[in-house]
């Protein structure tokens, strides 16, 4: 046992300042290696990659319960009603006001060499014009079958040929929707190749509709035709938009809203066409229409977006804004306008906390994807991408929103678990908007905020303790080598201890035999 305890002496004695340096300093350069890993991780991902495989591969090796599994069968019905409740939150809607990706996207990326859509997004609007376009009687018309084929293409450029190809053989609709959506590069040219399609989406629509009780196969040919047909109105109306023709835009959208009332197909509902017309209506300075747009569609039974809600917020401030004063407020308490005008600004807030930074200009923006996350990141970007603008007309509407915003988060202390005016906030459009926006040059807005996870917290402790040391032993290596040996004779203190005590009961020769075991 002595011979133990001086042969321990002797190796701390023999160890130099040098040696104390370079352990700190190794333990200081790898503690920050994991530091940074951990850190990038959580960006990225938003969890810590040393907590996620503890919990996926660790747990269940250490006997572990999976949390995702119901513990107790009562409960199966209420988490399968919160699971469909997770799933209809969490749906990828078509953004009613996207971009034309020949004219605006694609420039964007000339200009700047960056990739304004993910490849997630523009494989959500493949499917989509898969479903718009094509139906199962496509075959029976060669240019139908050839731009069957063209949707499904990944290709850009080979999609823009198929529709040349089409073309050839006849005026096919959906080749010109193609060509005006992803060839022409300005919005005059695609206005062009819109009013083309129309013309022979027209001639289609009508030879169909007379053909429609005829059999399954011609109501699935004019319910084709009824999409393309909407969907060309919709775009030259948004070409109209754009171009600065609003009061034409406003008529067109309107019969659009007509038409789609009119007519059963559940498909129509995905354009959400009000929306557009909302924007147009506010572009005008004409708030009566808009307020008699939302008495139409700001219903309980209706789903809720940012556009709704927002506007609405919009229309409640715009009657108090212009002489609201926080100071004022504060001394005499707010008035019944002032109050209905918060209680909007908090209801908007609470469907979408994402909205206000973007409109108080506290984060830059970007491009909006093909298709949002209702309540997300994404949503939040093509709301104030296009109304933005609107809040800026409105004399006081910004400083209101910047005084009251942030109230609401005092009223929804604990959001993914309840809510006060919707359901709980979900927990899974983090994910999704990650999906859906560049990440490499955008950073998604999170809510709830996430706080640090453990694991970085304690990295970045253990990074610094090391380096501090390293640092101490270089300027000092004297003085720390004696605190080096004075701690480790301090940790060994007990275990020579023990060891004393080991060795005064047993007897002398069997602890013989066991040393030398």
């Amino acid at each position: 046992m002595f011979g133990t305890e001086s042969s321990l002496s002797m190796f701390l004695n023999t160890l130099t300042p040098k040696f104390y340096v370079a352990l700190t300093g190794t333990s200081s350069l790898i503690s920050g290696l994991i530091l940074i890993f951990e850190w990038w991780y959580f960006r990225k991902y938003g969890t810590s990659f040393i907590e996620q495989v503890s919990v996926s591969h660790l747990r269940p090796l250490l006997g572990g319960v999976d949390s995702s599994s119901p513990s107790n069968p009562n409960t199966s019905n209420g988490e399968a009603d919160s699971n469909r409740q997770s799933v209809s939150e969490c749906k990828v809607w078509r953004n009613p006001l996207n971009l034309f990706r020949g004219a605006e996207y694609n420039r964007y990326t000339w200009v700047t060499g960056r990739e304004p859509l993910t490849y997630y997004d523009m494989n959500l609007s493949a499917q989509d014009h898969q479903t718009f376009f094509t139906c199962d009687s496509d075959h029976l018309r060669p240019a139908d079958a050839i731009m069957q084929k063209a949707w499904r293409e990944r290709n850009p450029q080979a999609r823009i040929s198929a529709a040349h190809e089409a073309l050839e053989l006849e005026d096919c609709a959906t080749a010109y929707i193609l060509l005006a959506e992803e060839e022409a590069t300005t919005i005059m040219e695609a206005e062009r190749l819109f009013k083309q399609a129309l013309k022979a989406g027209e001639g289609c629509y009508r030879r169909s509709q007379q053909l429609q009780h005829h059999g399954t196969q011609y109501e699935a040919q004019h319910r084709r035709d009824t999409n393309v047909l909407v969907y060309i109105k919709r775009r030259l109306a948004m070409c109209s938009r754009k171009l600065g023709r609003t009061r034409e835009a406003v008529k067109m959208m309107r019969d659009l809203c007509v038409f789609q009332l009119m007519k059963e197909f559940p498909l129509l509902s995905m354009f959400n066409i009000h929306e557009n017309l909302l924007e147009s209506l506010l572009e005008l300075q004409n708030y009566a229409d808009v307020q008699a747009v939302l008495a139409k569609y700001d219903d309980i039974s209706l789903p809720k977006s940012a556009t709704i809600c927002y506007t609405a917020a919009l229309l409640k401030a715009r009657a108090v804004s212009d002489k609201f004063s926080p100071e004022a407020a504060s001394r005499r308490g707010l008035s019944t306008a002032e109050m209905n005008a918060v209680e909007a600004i908090h209801r908007a807030v609470e469907f979408n906390p994402h909205v206000p930074k973007y409109l108080l200009e506290m984060k830059s923006l970007i491009l909006p994807p093909e298709h949002i996350l209702k309540r997300g990141d994404s949503e939040a970007i093509a709301y104030a991408f296009f109304h933005l603008q609107h809040w800026k007309r409105v004399e006081g509407a910004l400083n209101l929103l910047h005084c009251t915003w942030e109230g609401t988060f005092r009223m929804i202390p604990y959001p993914l678990e309840k809510g006060h005016l919707f359901y709980p906030y979900p927990i899974c459009t983090e994910t999704a908007d990650r999906e859906l926006l560049p990440t490499v040059f955008h950073e998604v807005s999170v809510y709830p905020k996430k706080e640090l996870p453990f694991f970085i917290l304690f990295t970045a402790g253990l990074c610094s303790f090391t380096a501090m040391l390293a640092l101490l032993t270089h300027q000092f290596p004297e003085l720390m080598g004696v605190f080096a040996k004075a701690f480790l004779s301090t940790l060994f203190a007990p275990l020579n201890f023990i060891m004393e005590k080991v060795e005064s009961i047993l007897p002398s020769s069997l602890w013989h035999q066991l040393t030398r075991i």
